[in-house]
C-alpha cells in the first residue's frame, strides 16, 4: 500500500475518505470520467472494506426488493404501496449495469468474485401476515419487475423450495411465501477490494491505509483543507482537496460536522450494532439454498428483518440468521463508546430529542435485544428454521449502522432509514449518512452525486457520453420502460453469469 510523502499543503483534485463500496465506486467513475484526476483515498483501519462494506458485517444481499417486505408497507385502506420496491429494484438493476461494465473492461477478472444467483424469498405465517403478502405479490407482479415473481401457500411447494424453513412445522399453520429466482448474493467486500486494486494501478491514486482523517476545513481559496494522522507512524499530514467525498460509514456525521458547511447543521445519528448466528455445520448449509426474509418486529430498524441468508464469502458457501440488533454508543464497529456523545450539538440535540421521543418503541425493541439470552434467540431462529440445534450455531458479530436523524419542520427531528447525501452549496465537499440498502444502491447514489458536485462537467458531451459508456441505461427510466428493462436484465445476467 502506498504512502505518498506530502509536502507543506500540496492540492490533489479530489480527497475519499473510508475505503468501502461507496469511495471505491465514486473513485472509478470519476477517474472513467476524467482520467487525469488525482486522487487520496484515506482509511483508518489496515484493511480495506472492513466495515459496513465487509460480507460478515452487513452487506451481502443484492437488496433489488424482491424479499425484503419493508419496502412494501401495507397502507390503512389495506392496499400495499409498491413505489419504493420499484425505486429501489431499478437502482439494484443500474448497480449490476455498472459491474458488468466493469466485467467487459476487465476491471475485474470474474464476477463469480462478487456476486451469485440465489432466490429470494419472503415467507410469513398467521392469517394475517398471509393476507398481507399475497396482497404484495399481487400488486408487485403487475410491474415487469417483479413479473417472473412466484407465490404459494401450499406446503408441498414451499417444502420443495425450503426444506429446513419448512421441516418440522405445525403442518395446521398458516403459511405463505413468494420467490424470484433473479436473486442475487453480492460480497460487498471482495467487490470493493477488487475495485481499490484496480484504482491503486491508475496514475495520480493512491491509497492510504492506517490513516486517519482528523479535521476537515476550507480554506481562504476554497479549498478544503484535510488533516490526517498516520496511526502506524504517528506523523501527521497535511494537504488541501478541492472536493472532497466523506464515505466514512458510522465516521461521516463527526466529519460531517468538522466541515462546518451550513448543510450539516442539524443532522444527528442513532447506533445500531448487530449480531449474527452463522451455522458452523456443512450438511445444514448444504440444504438451503435461499435468501428467506420474513416480517419485521414492531419498532425494529429495517436491518434487523429476520433471515435465513445463504451468501458466498471467500468462494465458499454459508448460512446466517438475524441479524440481531442491539444498540451500542459506537458509531464504528471498530469505533469509540464516545462516539455518540462527541456528535451531540446544539444544532442537532433538539431533532436527535424528538426522534428519540417518536420512536420509543424502536428503543424498547433495542432493550430486548440486548437483554436477549442464548436460548432466545435459538428461538427467534427457530421461526424460520424450527429443527435447529444450538450446537450447529455460533454468535457472530455484524457491523455498526448509523440511522440519520435530522430536523423536521413540523415534527421537529426525524430517524430516517435510508441513505441521504449532504453536501455543500457549491458541491465540493459530501457526505454520505445512513444506511440499508447502502451499498446495493450504490451506483445509482454516486451517479447522482456527481450530476450533484460535478454539475457542469456533469452535463457536458463528453461525460454524458461515458456515463453512458458505464451505465447503458443513463437518462432513461427502467421502471416505466418495459423493454428497456428487460433487454438491460437479459444483458447483465449474461455477463455477471447470473
Amino acid at each position: 500500500m502506498t504512502n505518498t510523502e506530502y509536502t507543506q499543503n500540496p492540492v490533489t483534485d479530489v480527497v475519499l475518505i473510508g475505503a468501502g463500496i461507496m469511495s471505491a465506486t465514486l473513485g472509478l467513475m470519476l477517474k472513467e470520467l476524467q482520467p487525469d484526476l488525482t486522487i487520496e483515498i484515506f482509511e483508518r483501519l489496515d484493511v480495506m472494506a472492513a466495515e459496513s462494506s465487509d460480507a460478515m458485517n452487513n452487506a451481502g444481499t443484492g437488496h433489488s426488493a424482491f424479499c425484503e417486505l419493508n419496502y412494501t408497507p401495507q397502507l390503512q385502506d389495506g392496499s400495499v404501496d409498491i413505489s419504493k420496491a420499484i425505486k429501489i429494484a431499478e437502482q439494484f438493476e443500474v448497480s449490476k449495469e455498472f459491474w458488468s461494465f466493469l466485467i467487459e473492461k476487465n476491471i475485474i477478472d470474474s464476477p463469480k468474485s462478487f456476486i451469485s444467483a440465489v432466490p429470494h424469498m419472503s415467507f410469513v405465517w398467521g392469517d394475517d401476515n398471509v393476507n398481507y403478502l399475497r396482497k404484495r405479490y399481487e400488486a408487485l407482479v403487475k410491474h415487469h419487475f417483479f413479473a417472473e415473481m412466484a407465490y404459494s401457500e401450499d406446503s408441498t411447494q414451499l417444502q420443495s423450495w425450503m426444506p429446513l424453513v419448512m421441516e418440522g412445522r405445525d403442518p395446521n399453520e398458516k403459511v405463505s411465501a413468494n420467490r424470484m429466482d433473479l436473486g442475487t448474493d453480492v460480497n460487498f467486500g471482495a467487490l470493493t477490494n477488487s475495485l481499490f486494486n484496480y484504482l491503486k494501478t491508475q496514475p495520480g491514486v493512491n491509497v492510504h491505509l492506517k490513516h486517519e482523517v482528523r479535521d476537515i476545513k476550507r480554506d481562504k481559496d476554497g479549498a478544503w483543507k484535510i488533516r490526517v494522522k498516520d496511526t502506524a507512524s504517528g506523523n501527521k499530514v497535511k494537504l488541501k482537496a478541492k472536493f472532497v467525498f466523506v464515505g466514512a460509514g458510522g465516521g461521516a456525521l463527526h466529519l460531517l460536522q468538522k466541515s462546518g458547511i451550513p448543510e450539516s447543521k442539524g443532522f444527528g445519528g442513532f447506533p445500531v450494532s448487530g449480531q449474527w448466528l452463522v451455522c458452523n455445520n456443512p450438511a445444514v448449509i448444504e440444504r438451503h439454498q435461499a435468501k428467506v426474509y420474513g416480517k419485521a418486529s414492531v419498532g425494529s430498524p429495517p436491518m434487523s428483518v429476520p433471515h435465513l441468508d445463504t451468501r458466498m464469502i471467500n468462494g465458499k458457501k454459508a448460512l446466517l440468521f438475524g441479524p440481531y440488533a442491539g444498540f451500542s454508543t459506537r458509531f464504528l464497529k471498530n469505533g469509540s463508546l464516545t462516539d455518540l456523545f462527541t456528535s451531540i450539538n446544539a444544532g442537532n440535540i433538539f431533532p436527535m430529542m424528538k426522534a428519540g421521543i417518536d420512536n420509543i418503541p424502536l428503543t424498547k425493541y433495542l432493550i430486548s435485544q440486548v437483554t436477549q439470552s442464548a436460548d432466545d434467540r435459538l428461538a427467534a431462529l427457530k421461526d424460520y428454521f424450527p429443527n435447529a440445534k444450538a450446537e450447529d450455531w455460533q454468535l457472530d458479530i455484524a457491523g455498526q449502522r448509523v440511522q440519520v436523524i435530522k430536523k423536521d419542520p413540523k415534527r421537529g427531528g426525524v430517524l430516517e432509514f435510508g441513505t441521504e447525501v449532504v453536501a455543500a452549496a457549491d458541491g465540493s465537499i459530501a457526505a454520505l449518512l445512513g444506511a440499508s440498502p447502502g451499498a446495493s444502491t450504490s451506483v445509482s447514489i454516486m451517479v447522482q452525486l456527481i450530476e450533484r458536485c460535478f454539475k457542469g462537467k456533469a452535463q457536458s458531451a463528453e461525460w454524458q457520453a461515458k456515463l453512458k459508456g458505464m451505465i447503458p441505461s443513463y437518462g432513461q427510466s427502467m421502471a416505466k420502460n418495459v423493454q428497456l428493462a428487460n433487454e438491460t436484465r437479459e444483458r447483465t445476467t449474461k455477463v455477471l453469469e447470473l
